[in-house]
């Protein structure tokens, strides 16, 4: 189950993710990455509560990641230890802004 809250400030976008984004609900999380609109430059991703991470969620992550890059970027705060733990296995640590 995947919990997703966002609102816009501005050109920032933030996106609080709760649970886990997994085969089924990666597309839910792709949904909102992909209508942030050409008016948000910088995307924001609160990781706190997130429990699990697939590959499915790994690849919406990436792609927000490619796109935002033509902009100020994609940042992933308050990431956990377990999420962080599969950044680092998978080399996503390399690529991505964790704050």
């Amino acid at each position: 189950m995947l919990k997703i809250e966002q609102k816009t400030e501005g050109n920032t976008m933030w996106i609080n993710a709760v649970g886990r984004v997994d085969t089924t609900t990666a597309p839910e999380l792709e949904v909102v990455i992909n209508g942030c609109g050409e008016e948000v430059q910088e995307m924001i991703i609160d990781m706190e509560q997130l429990e699990y991470i697939s590959s499915a969620g790994l690849r919406v992550i990436l792609k927000a990641q490619k796109m935002m890059s033509r902009k100020n970027g994609l940042k992933l705060k308050n990431v956990n230890e377990t999420i962080m733990e599969i950044f680092d296995i998978t080399g996503f640590i390399d690529i991505l802004t964790i704050e």
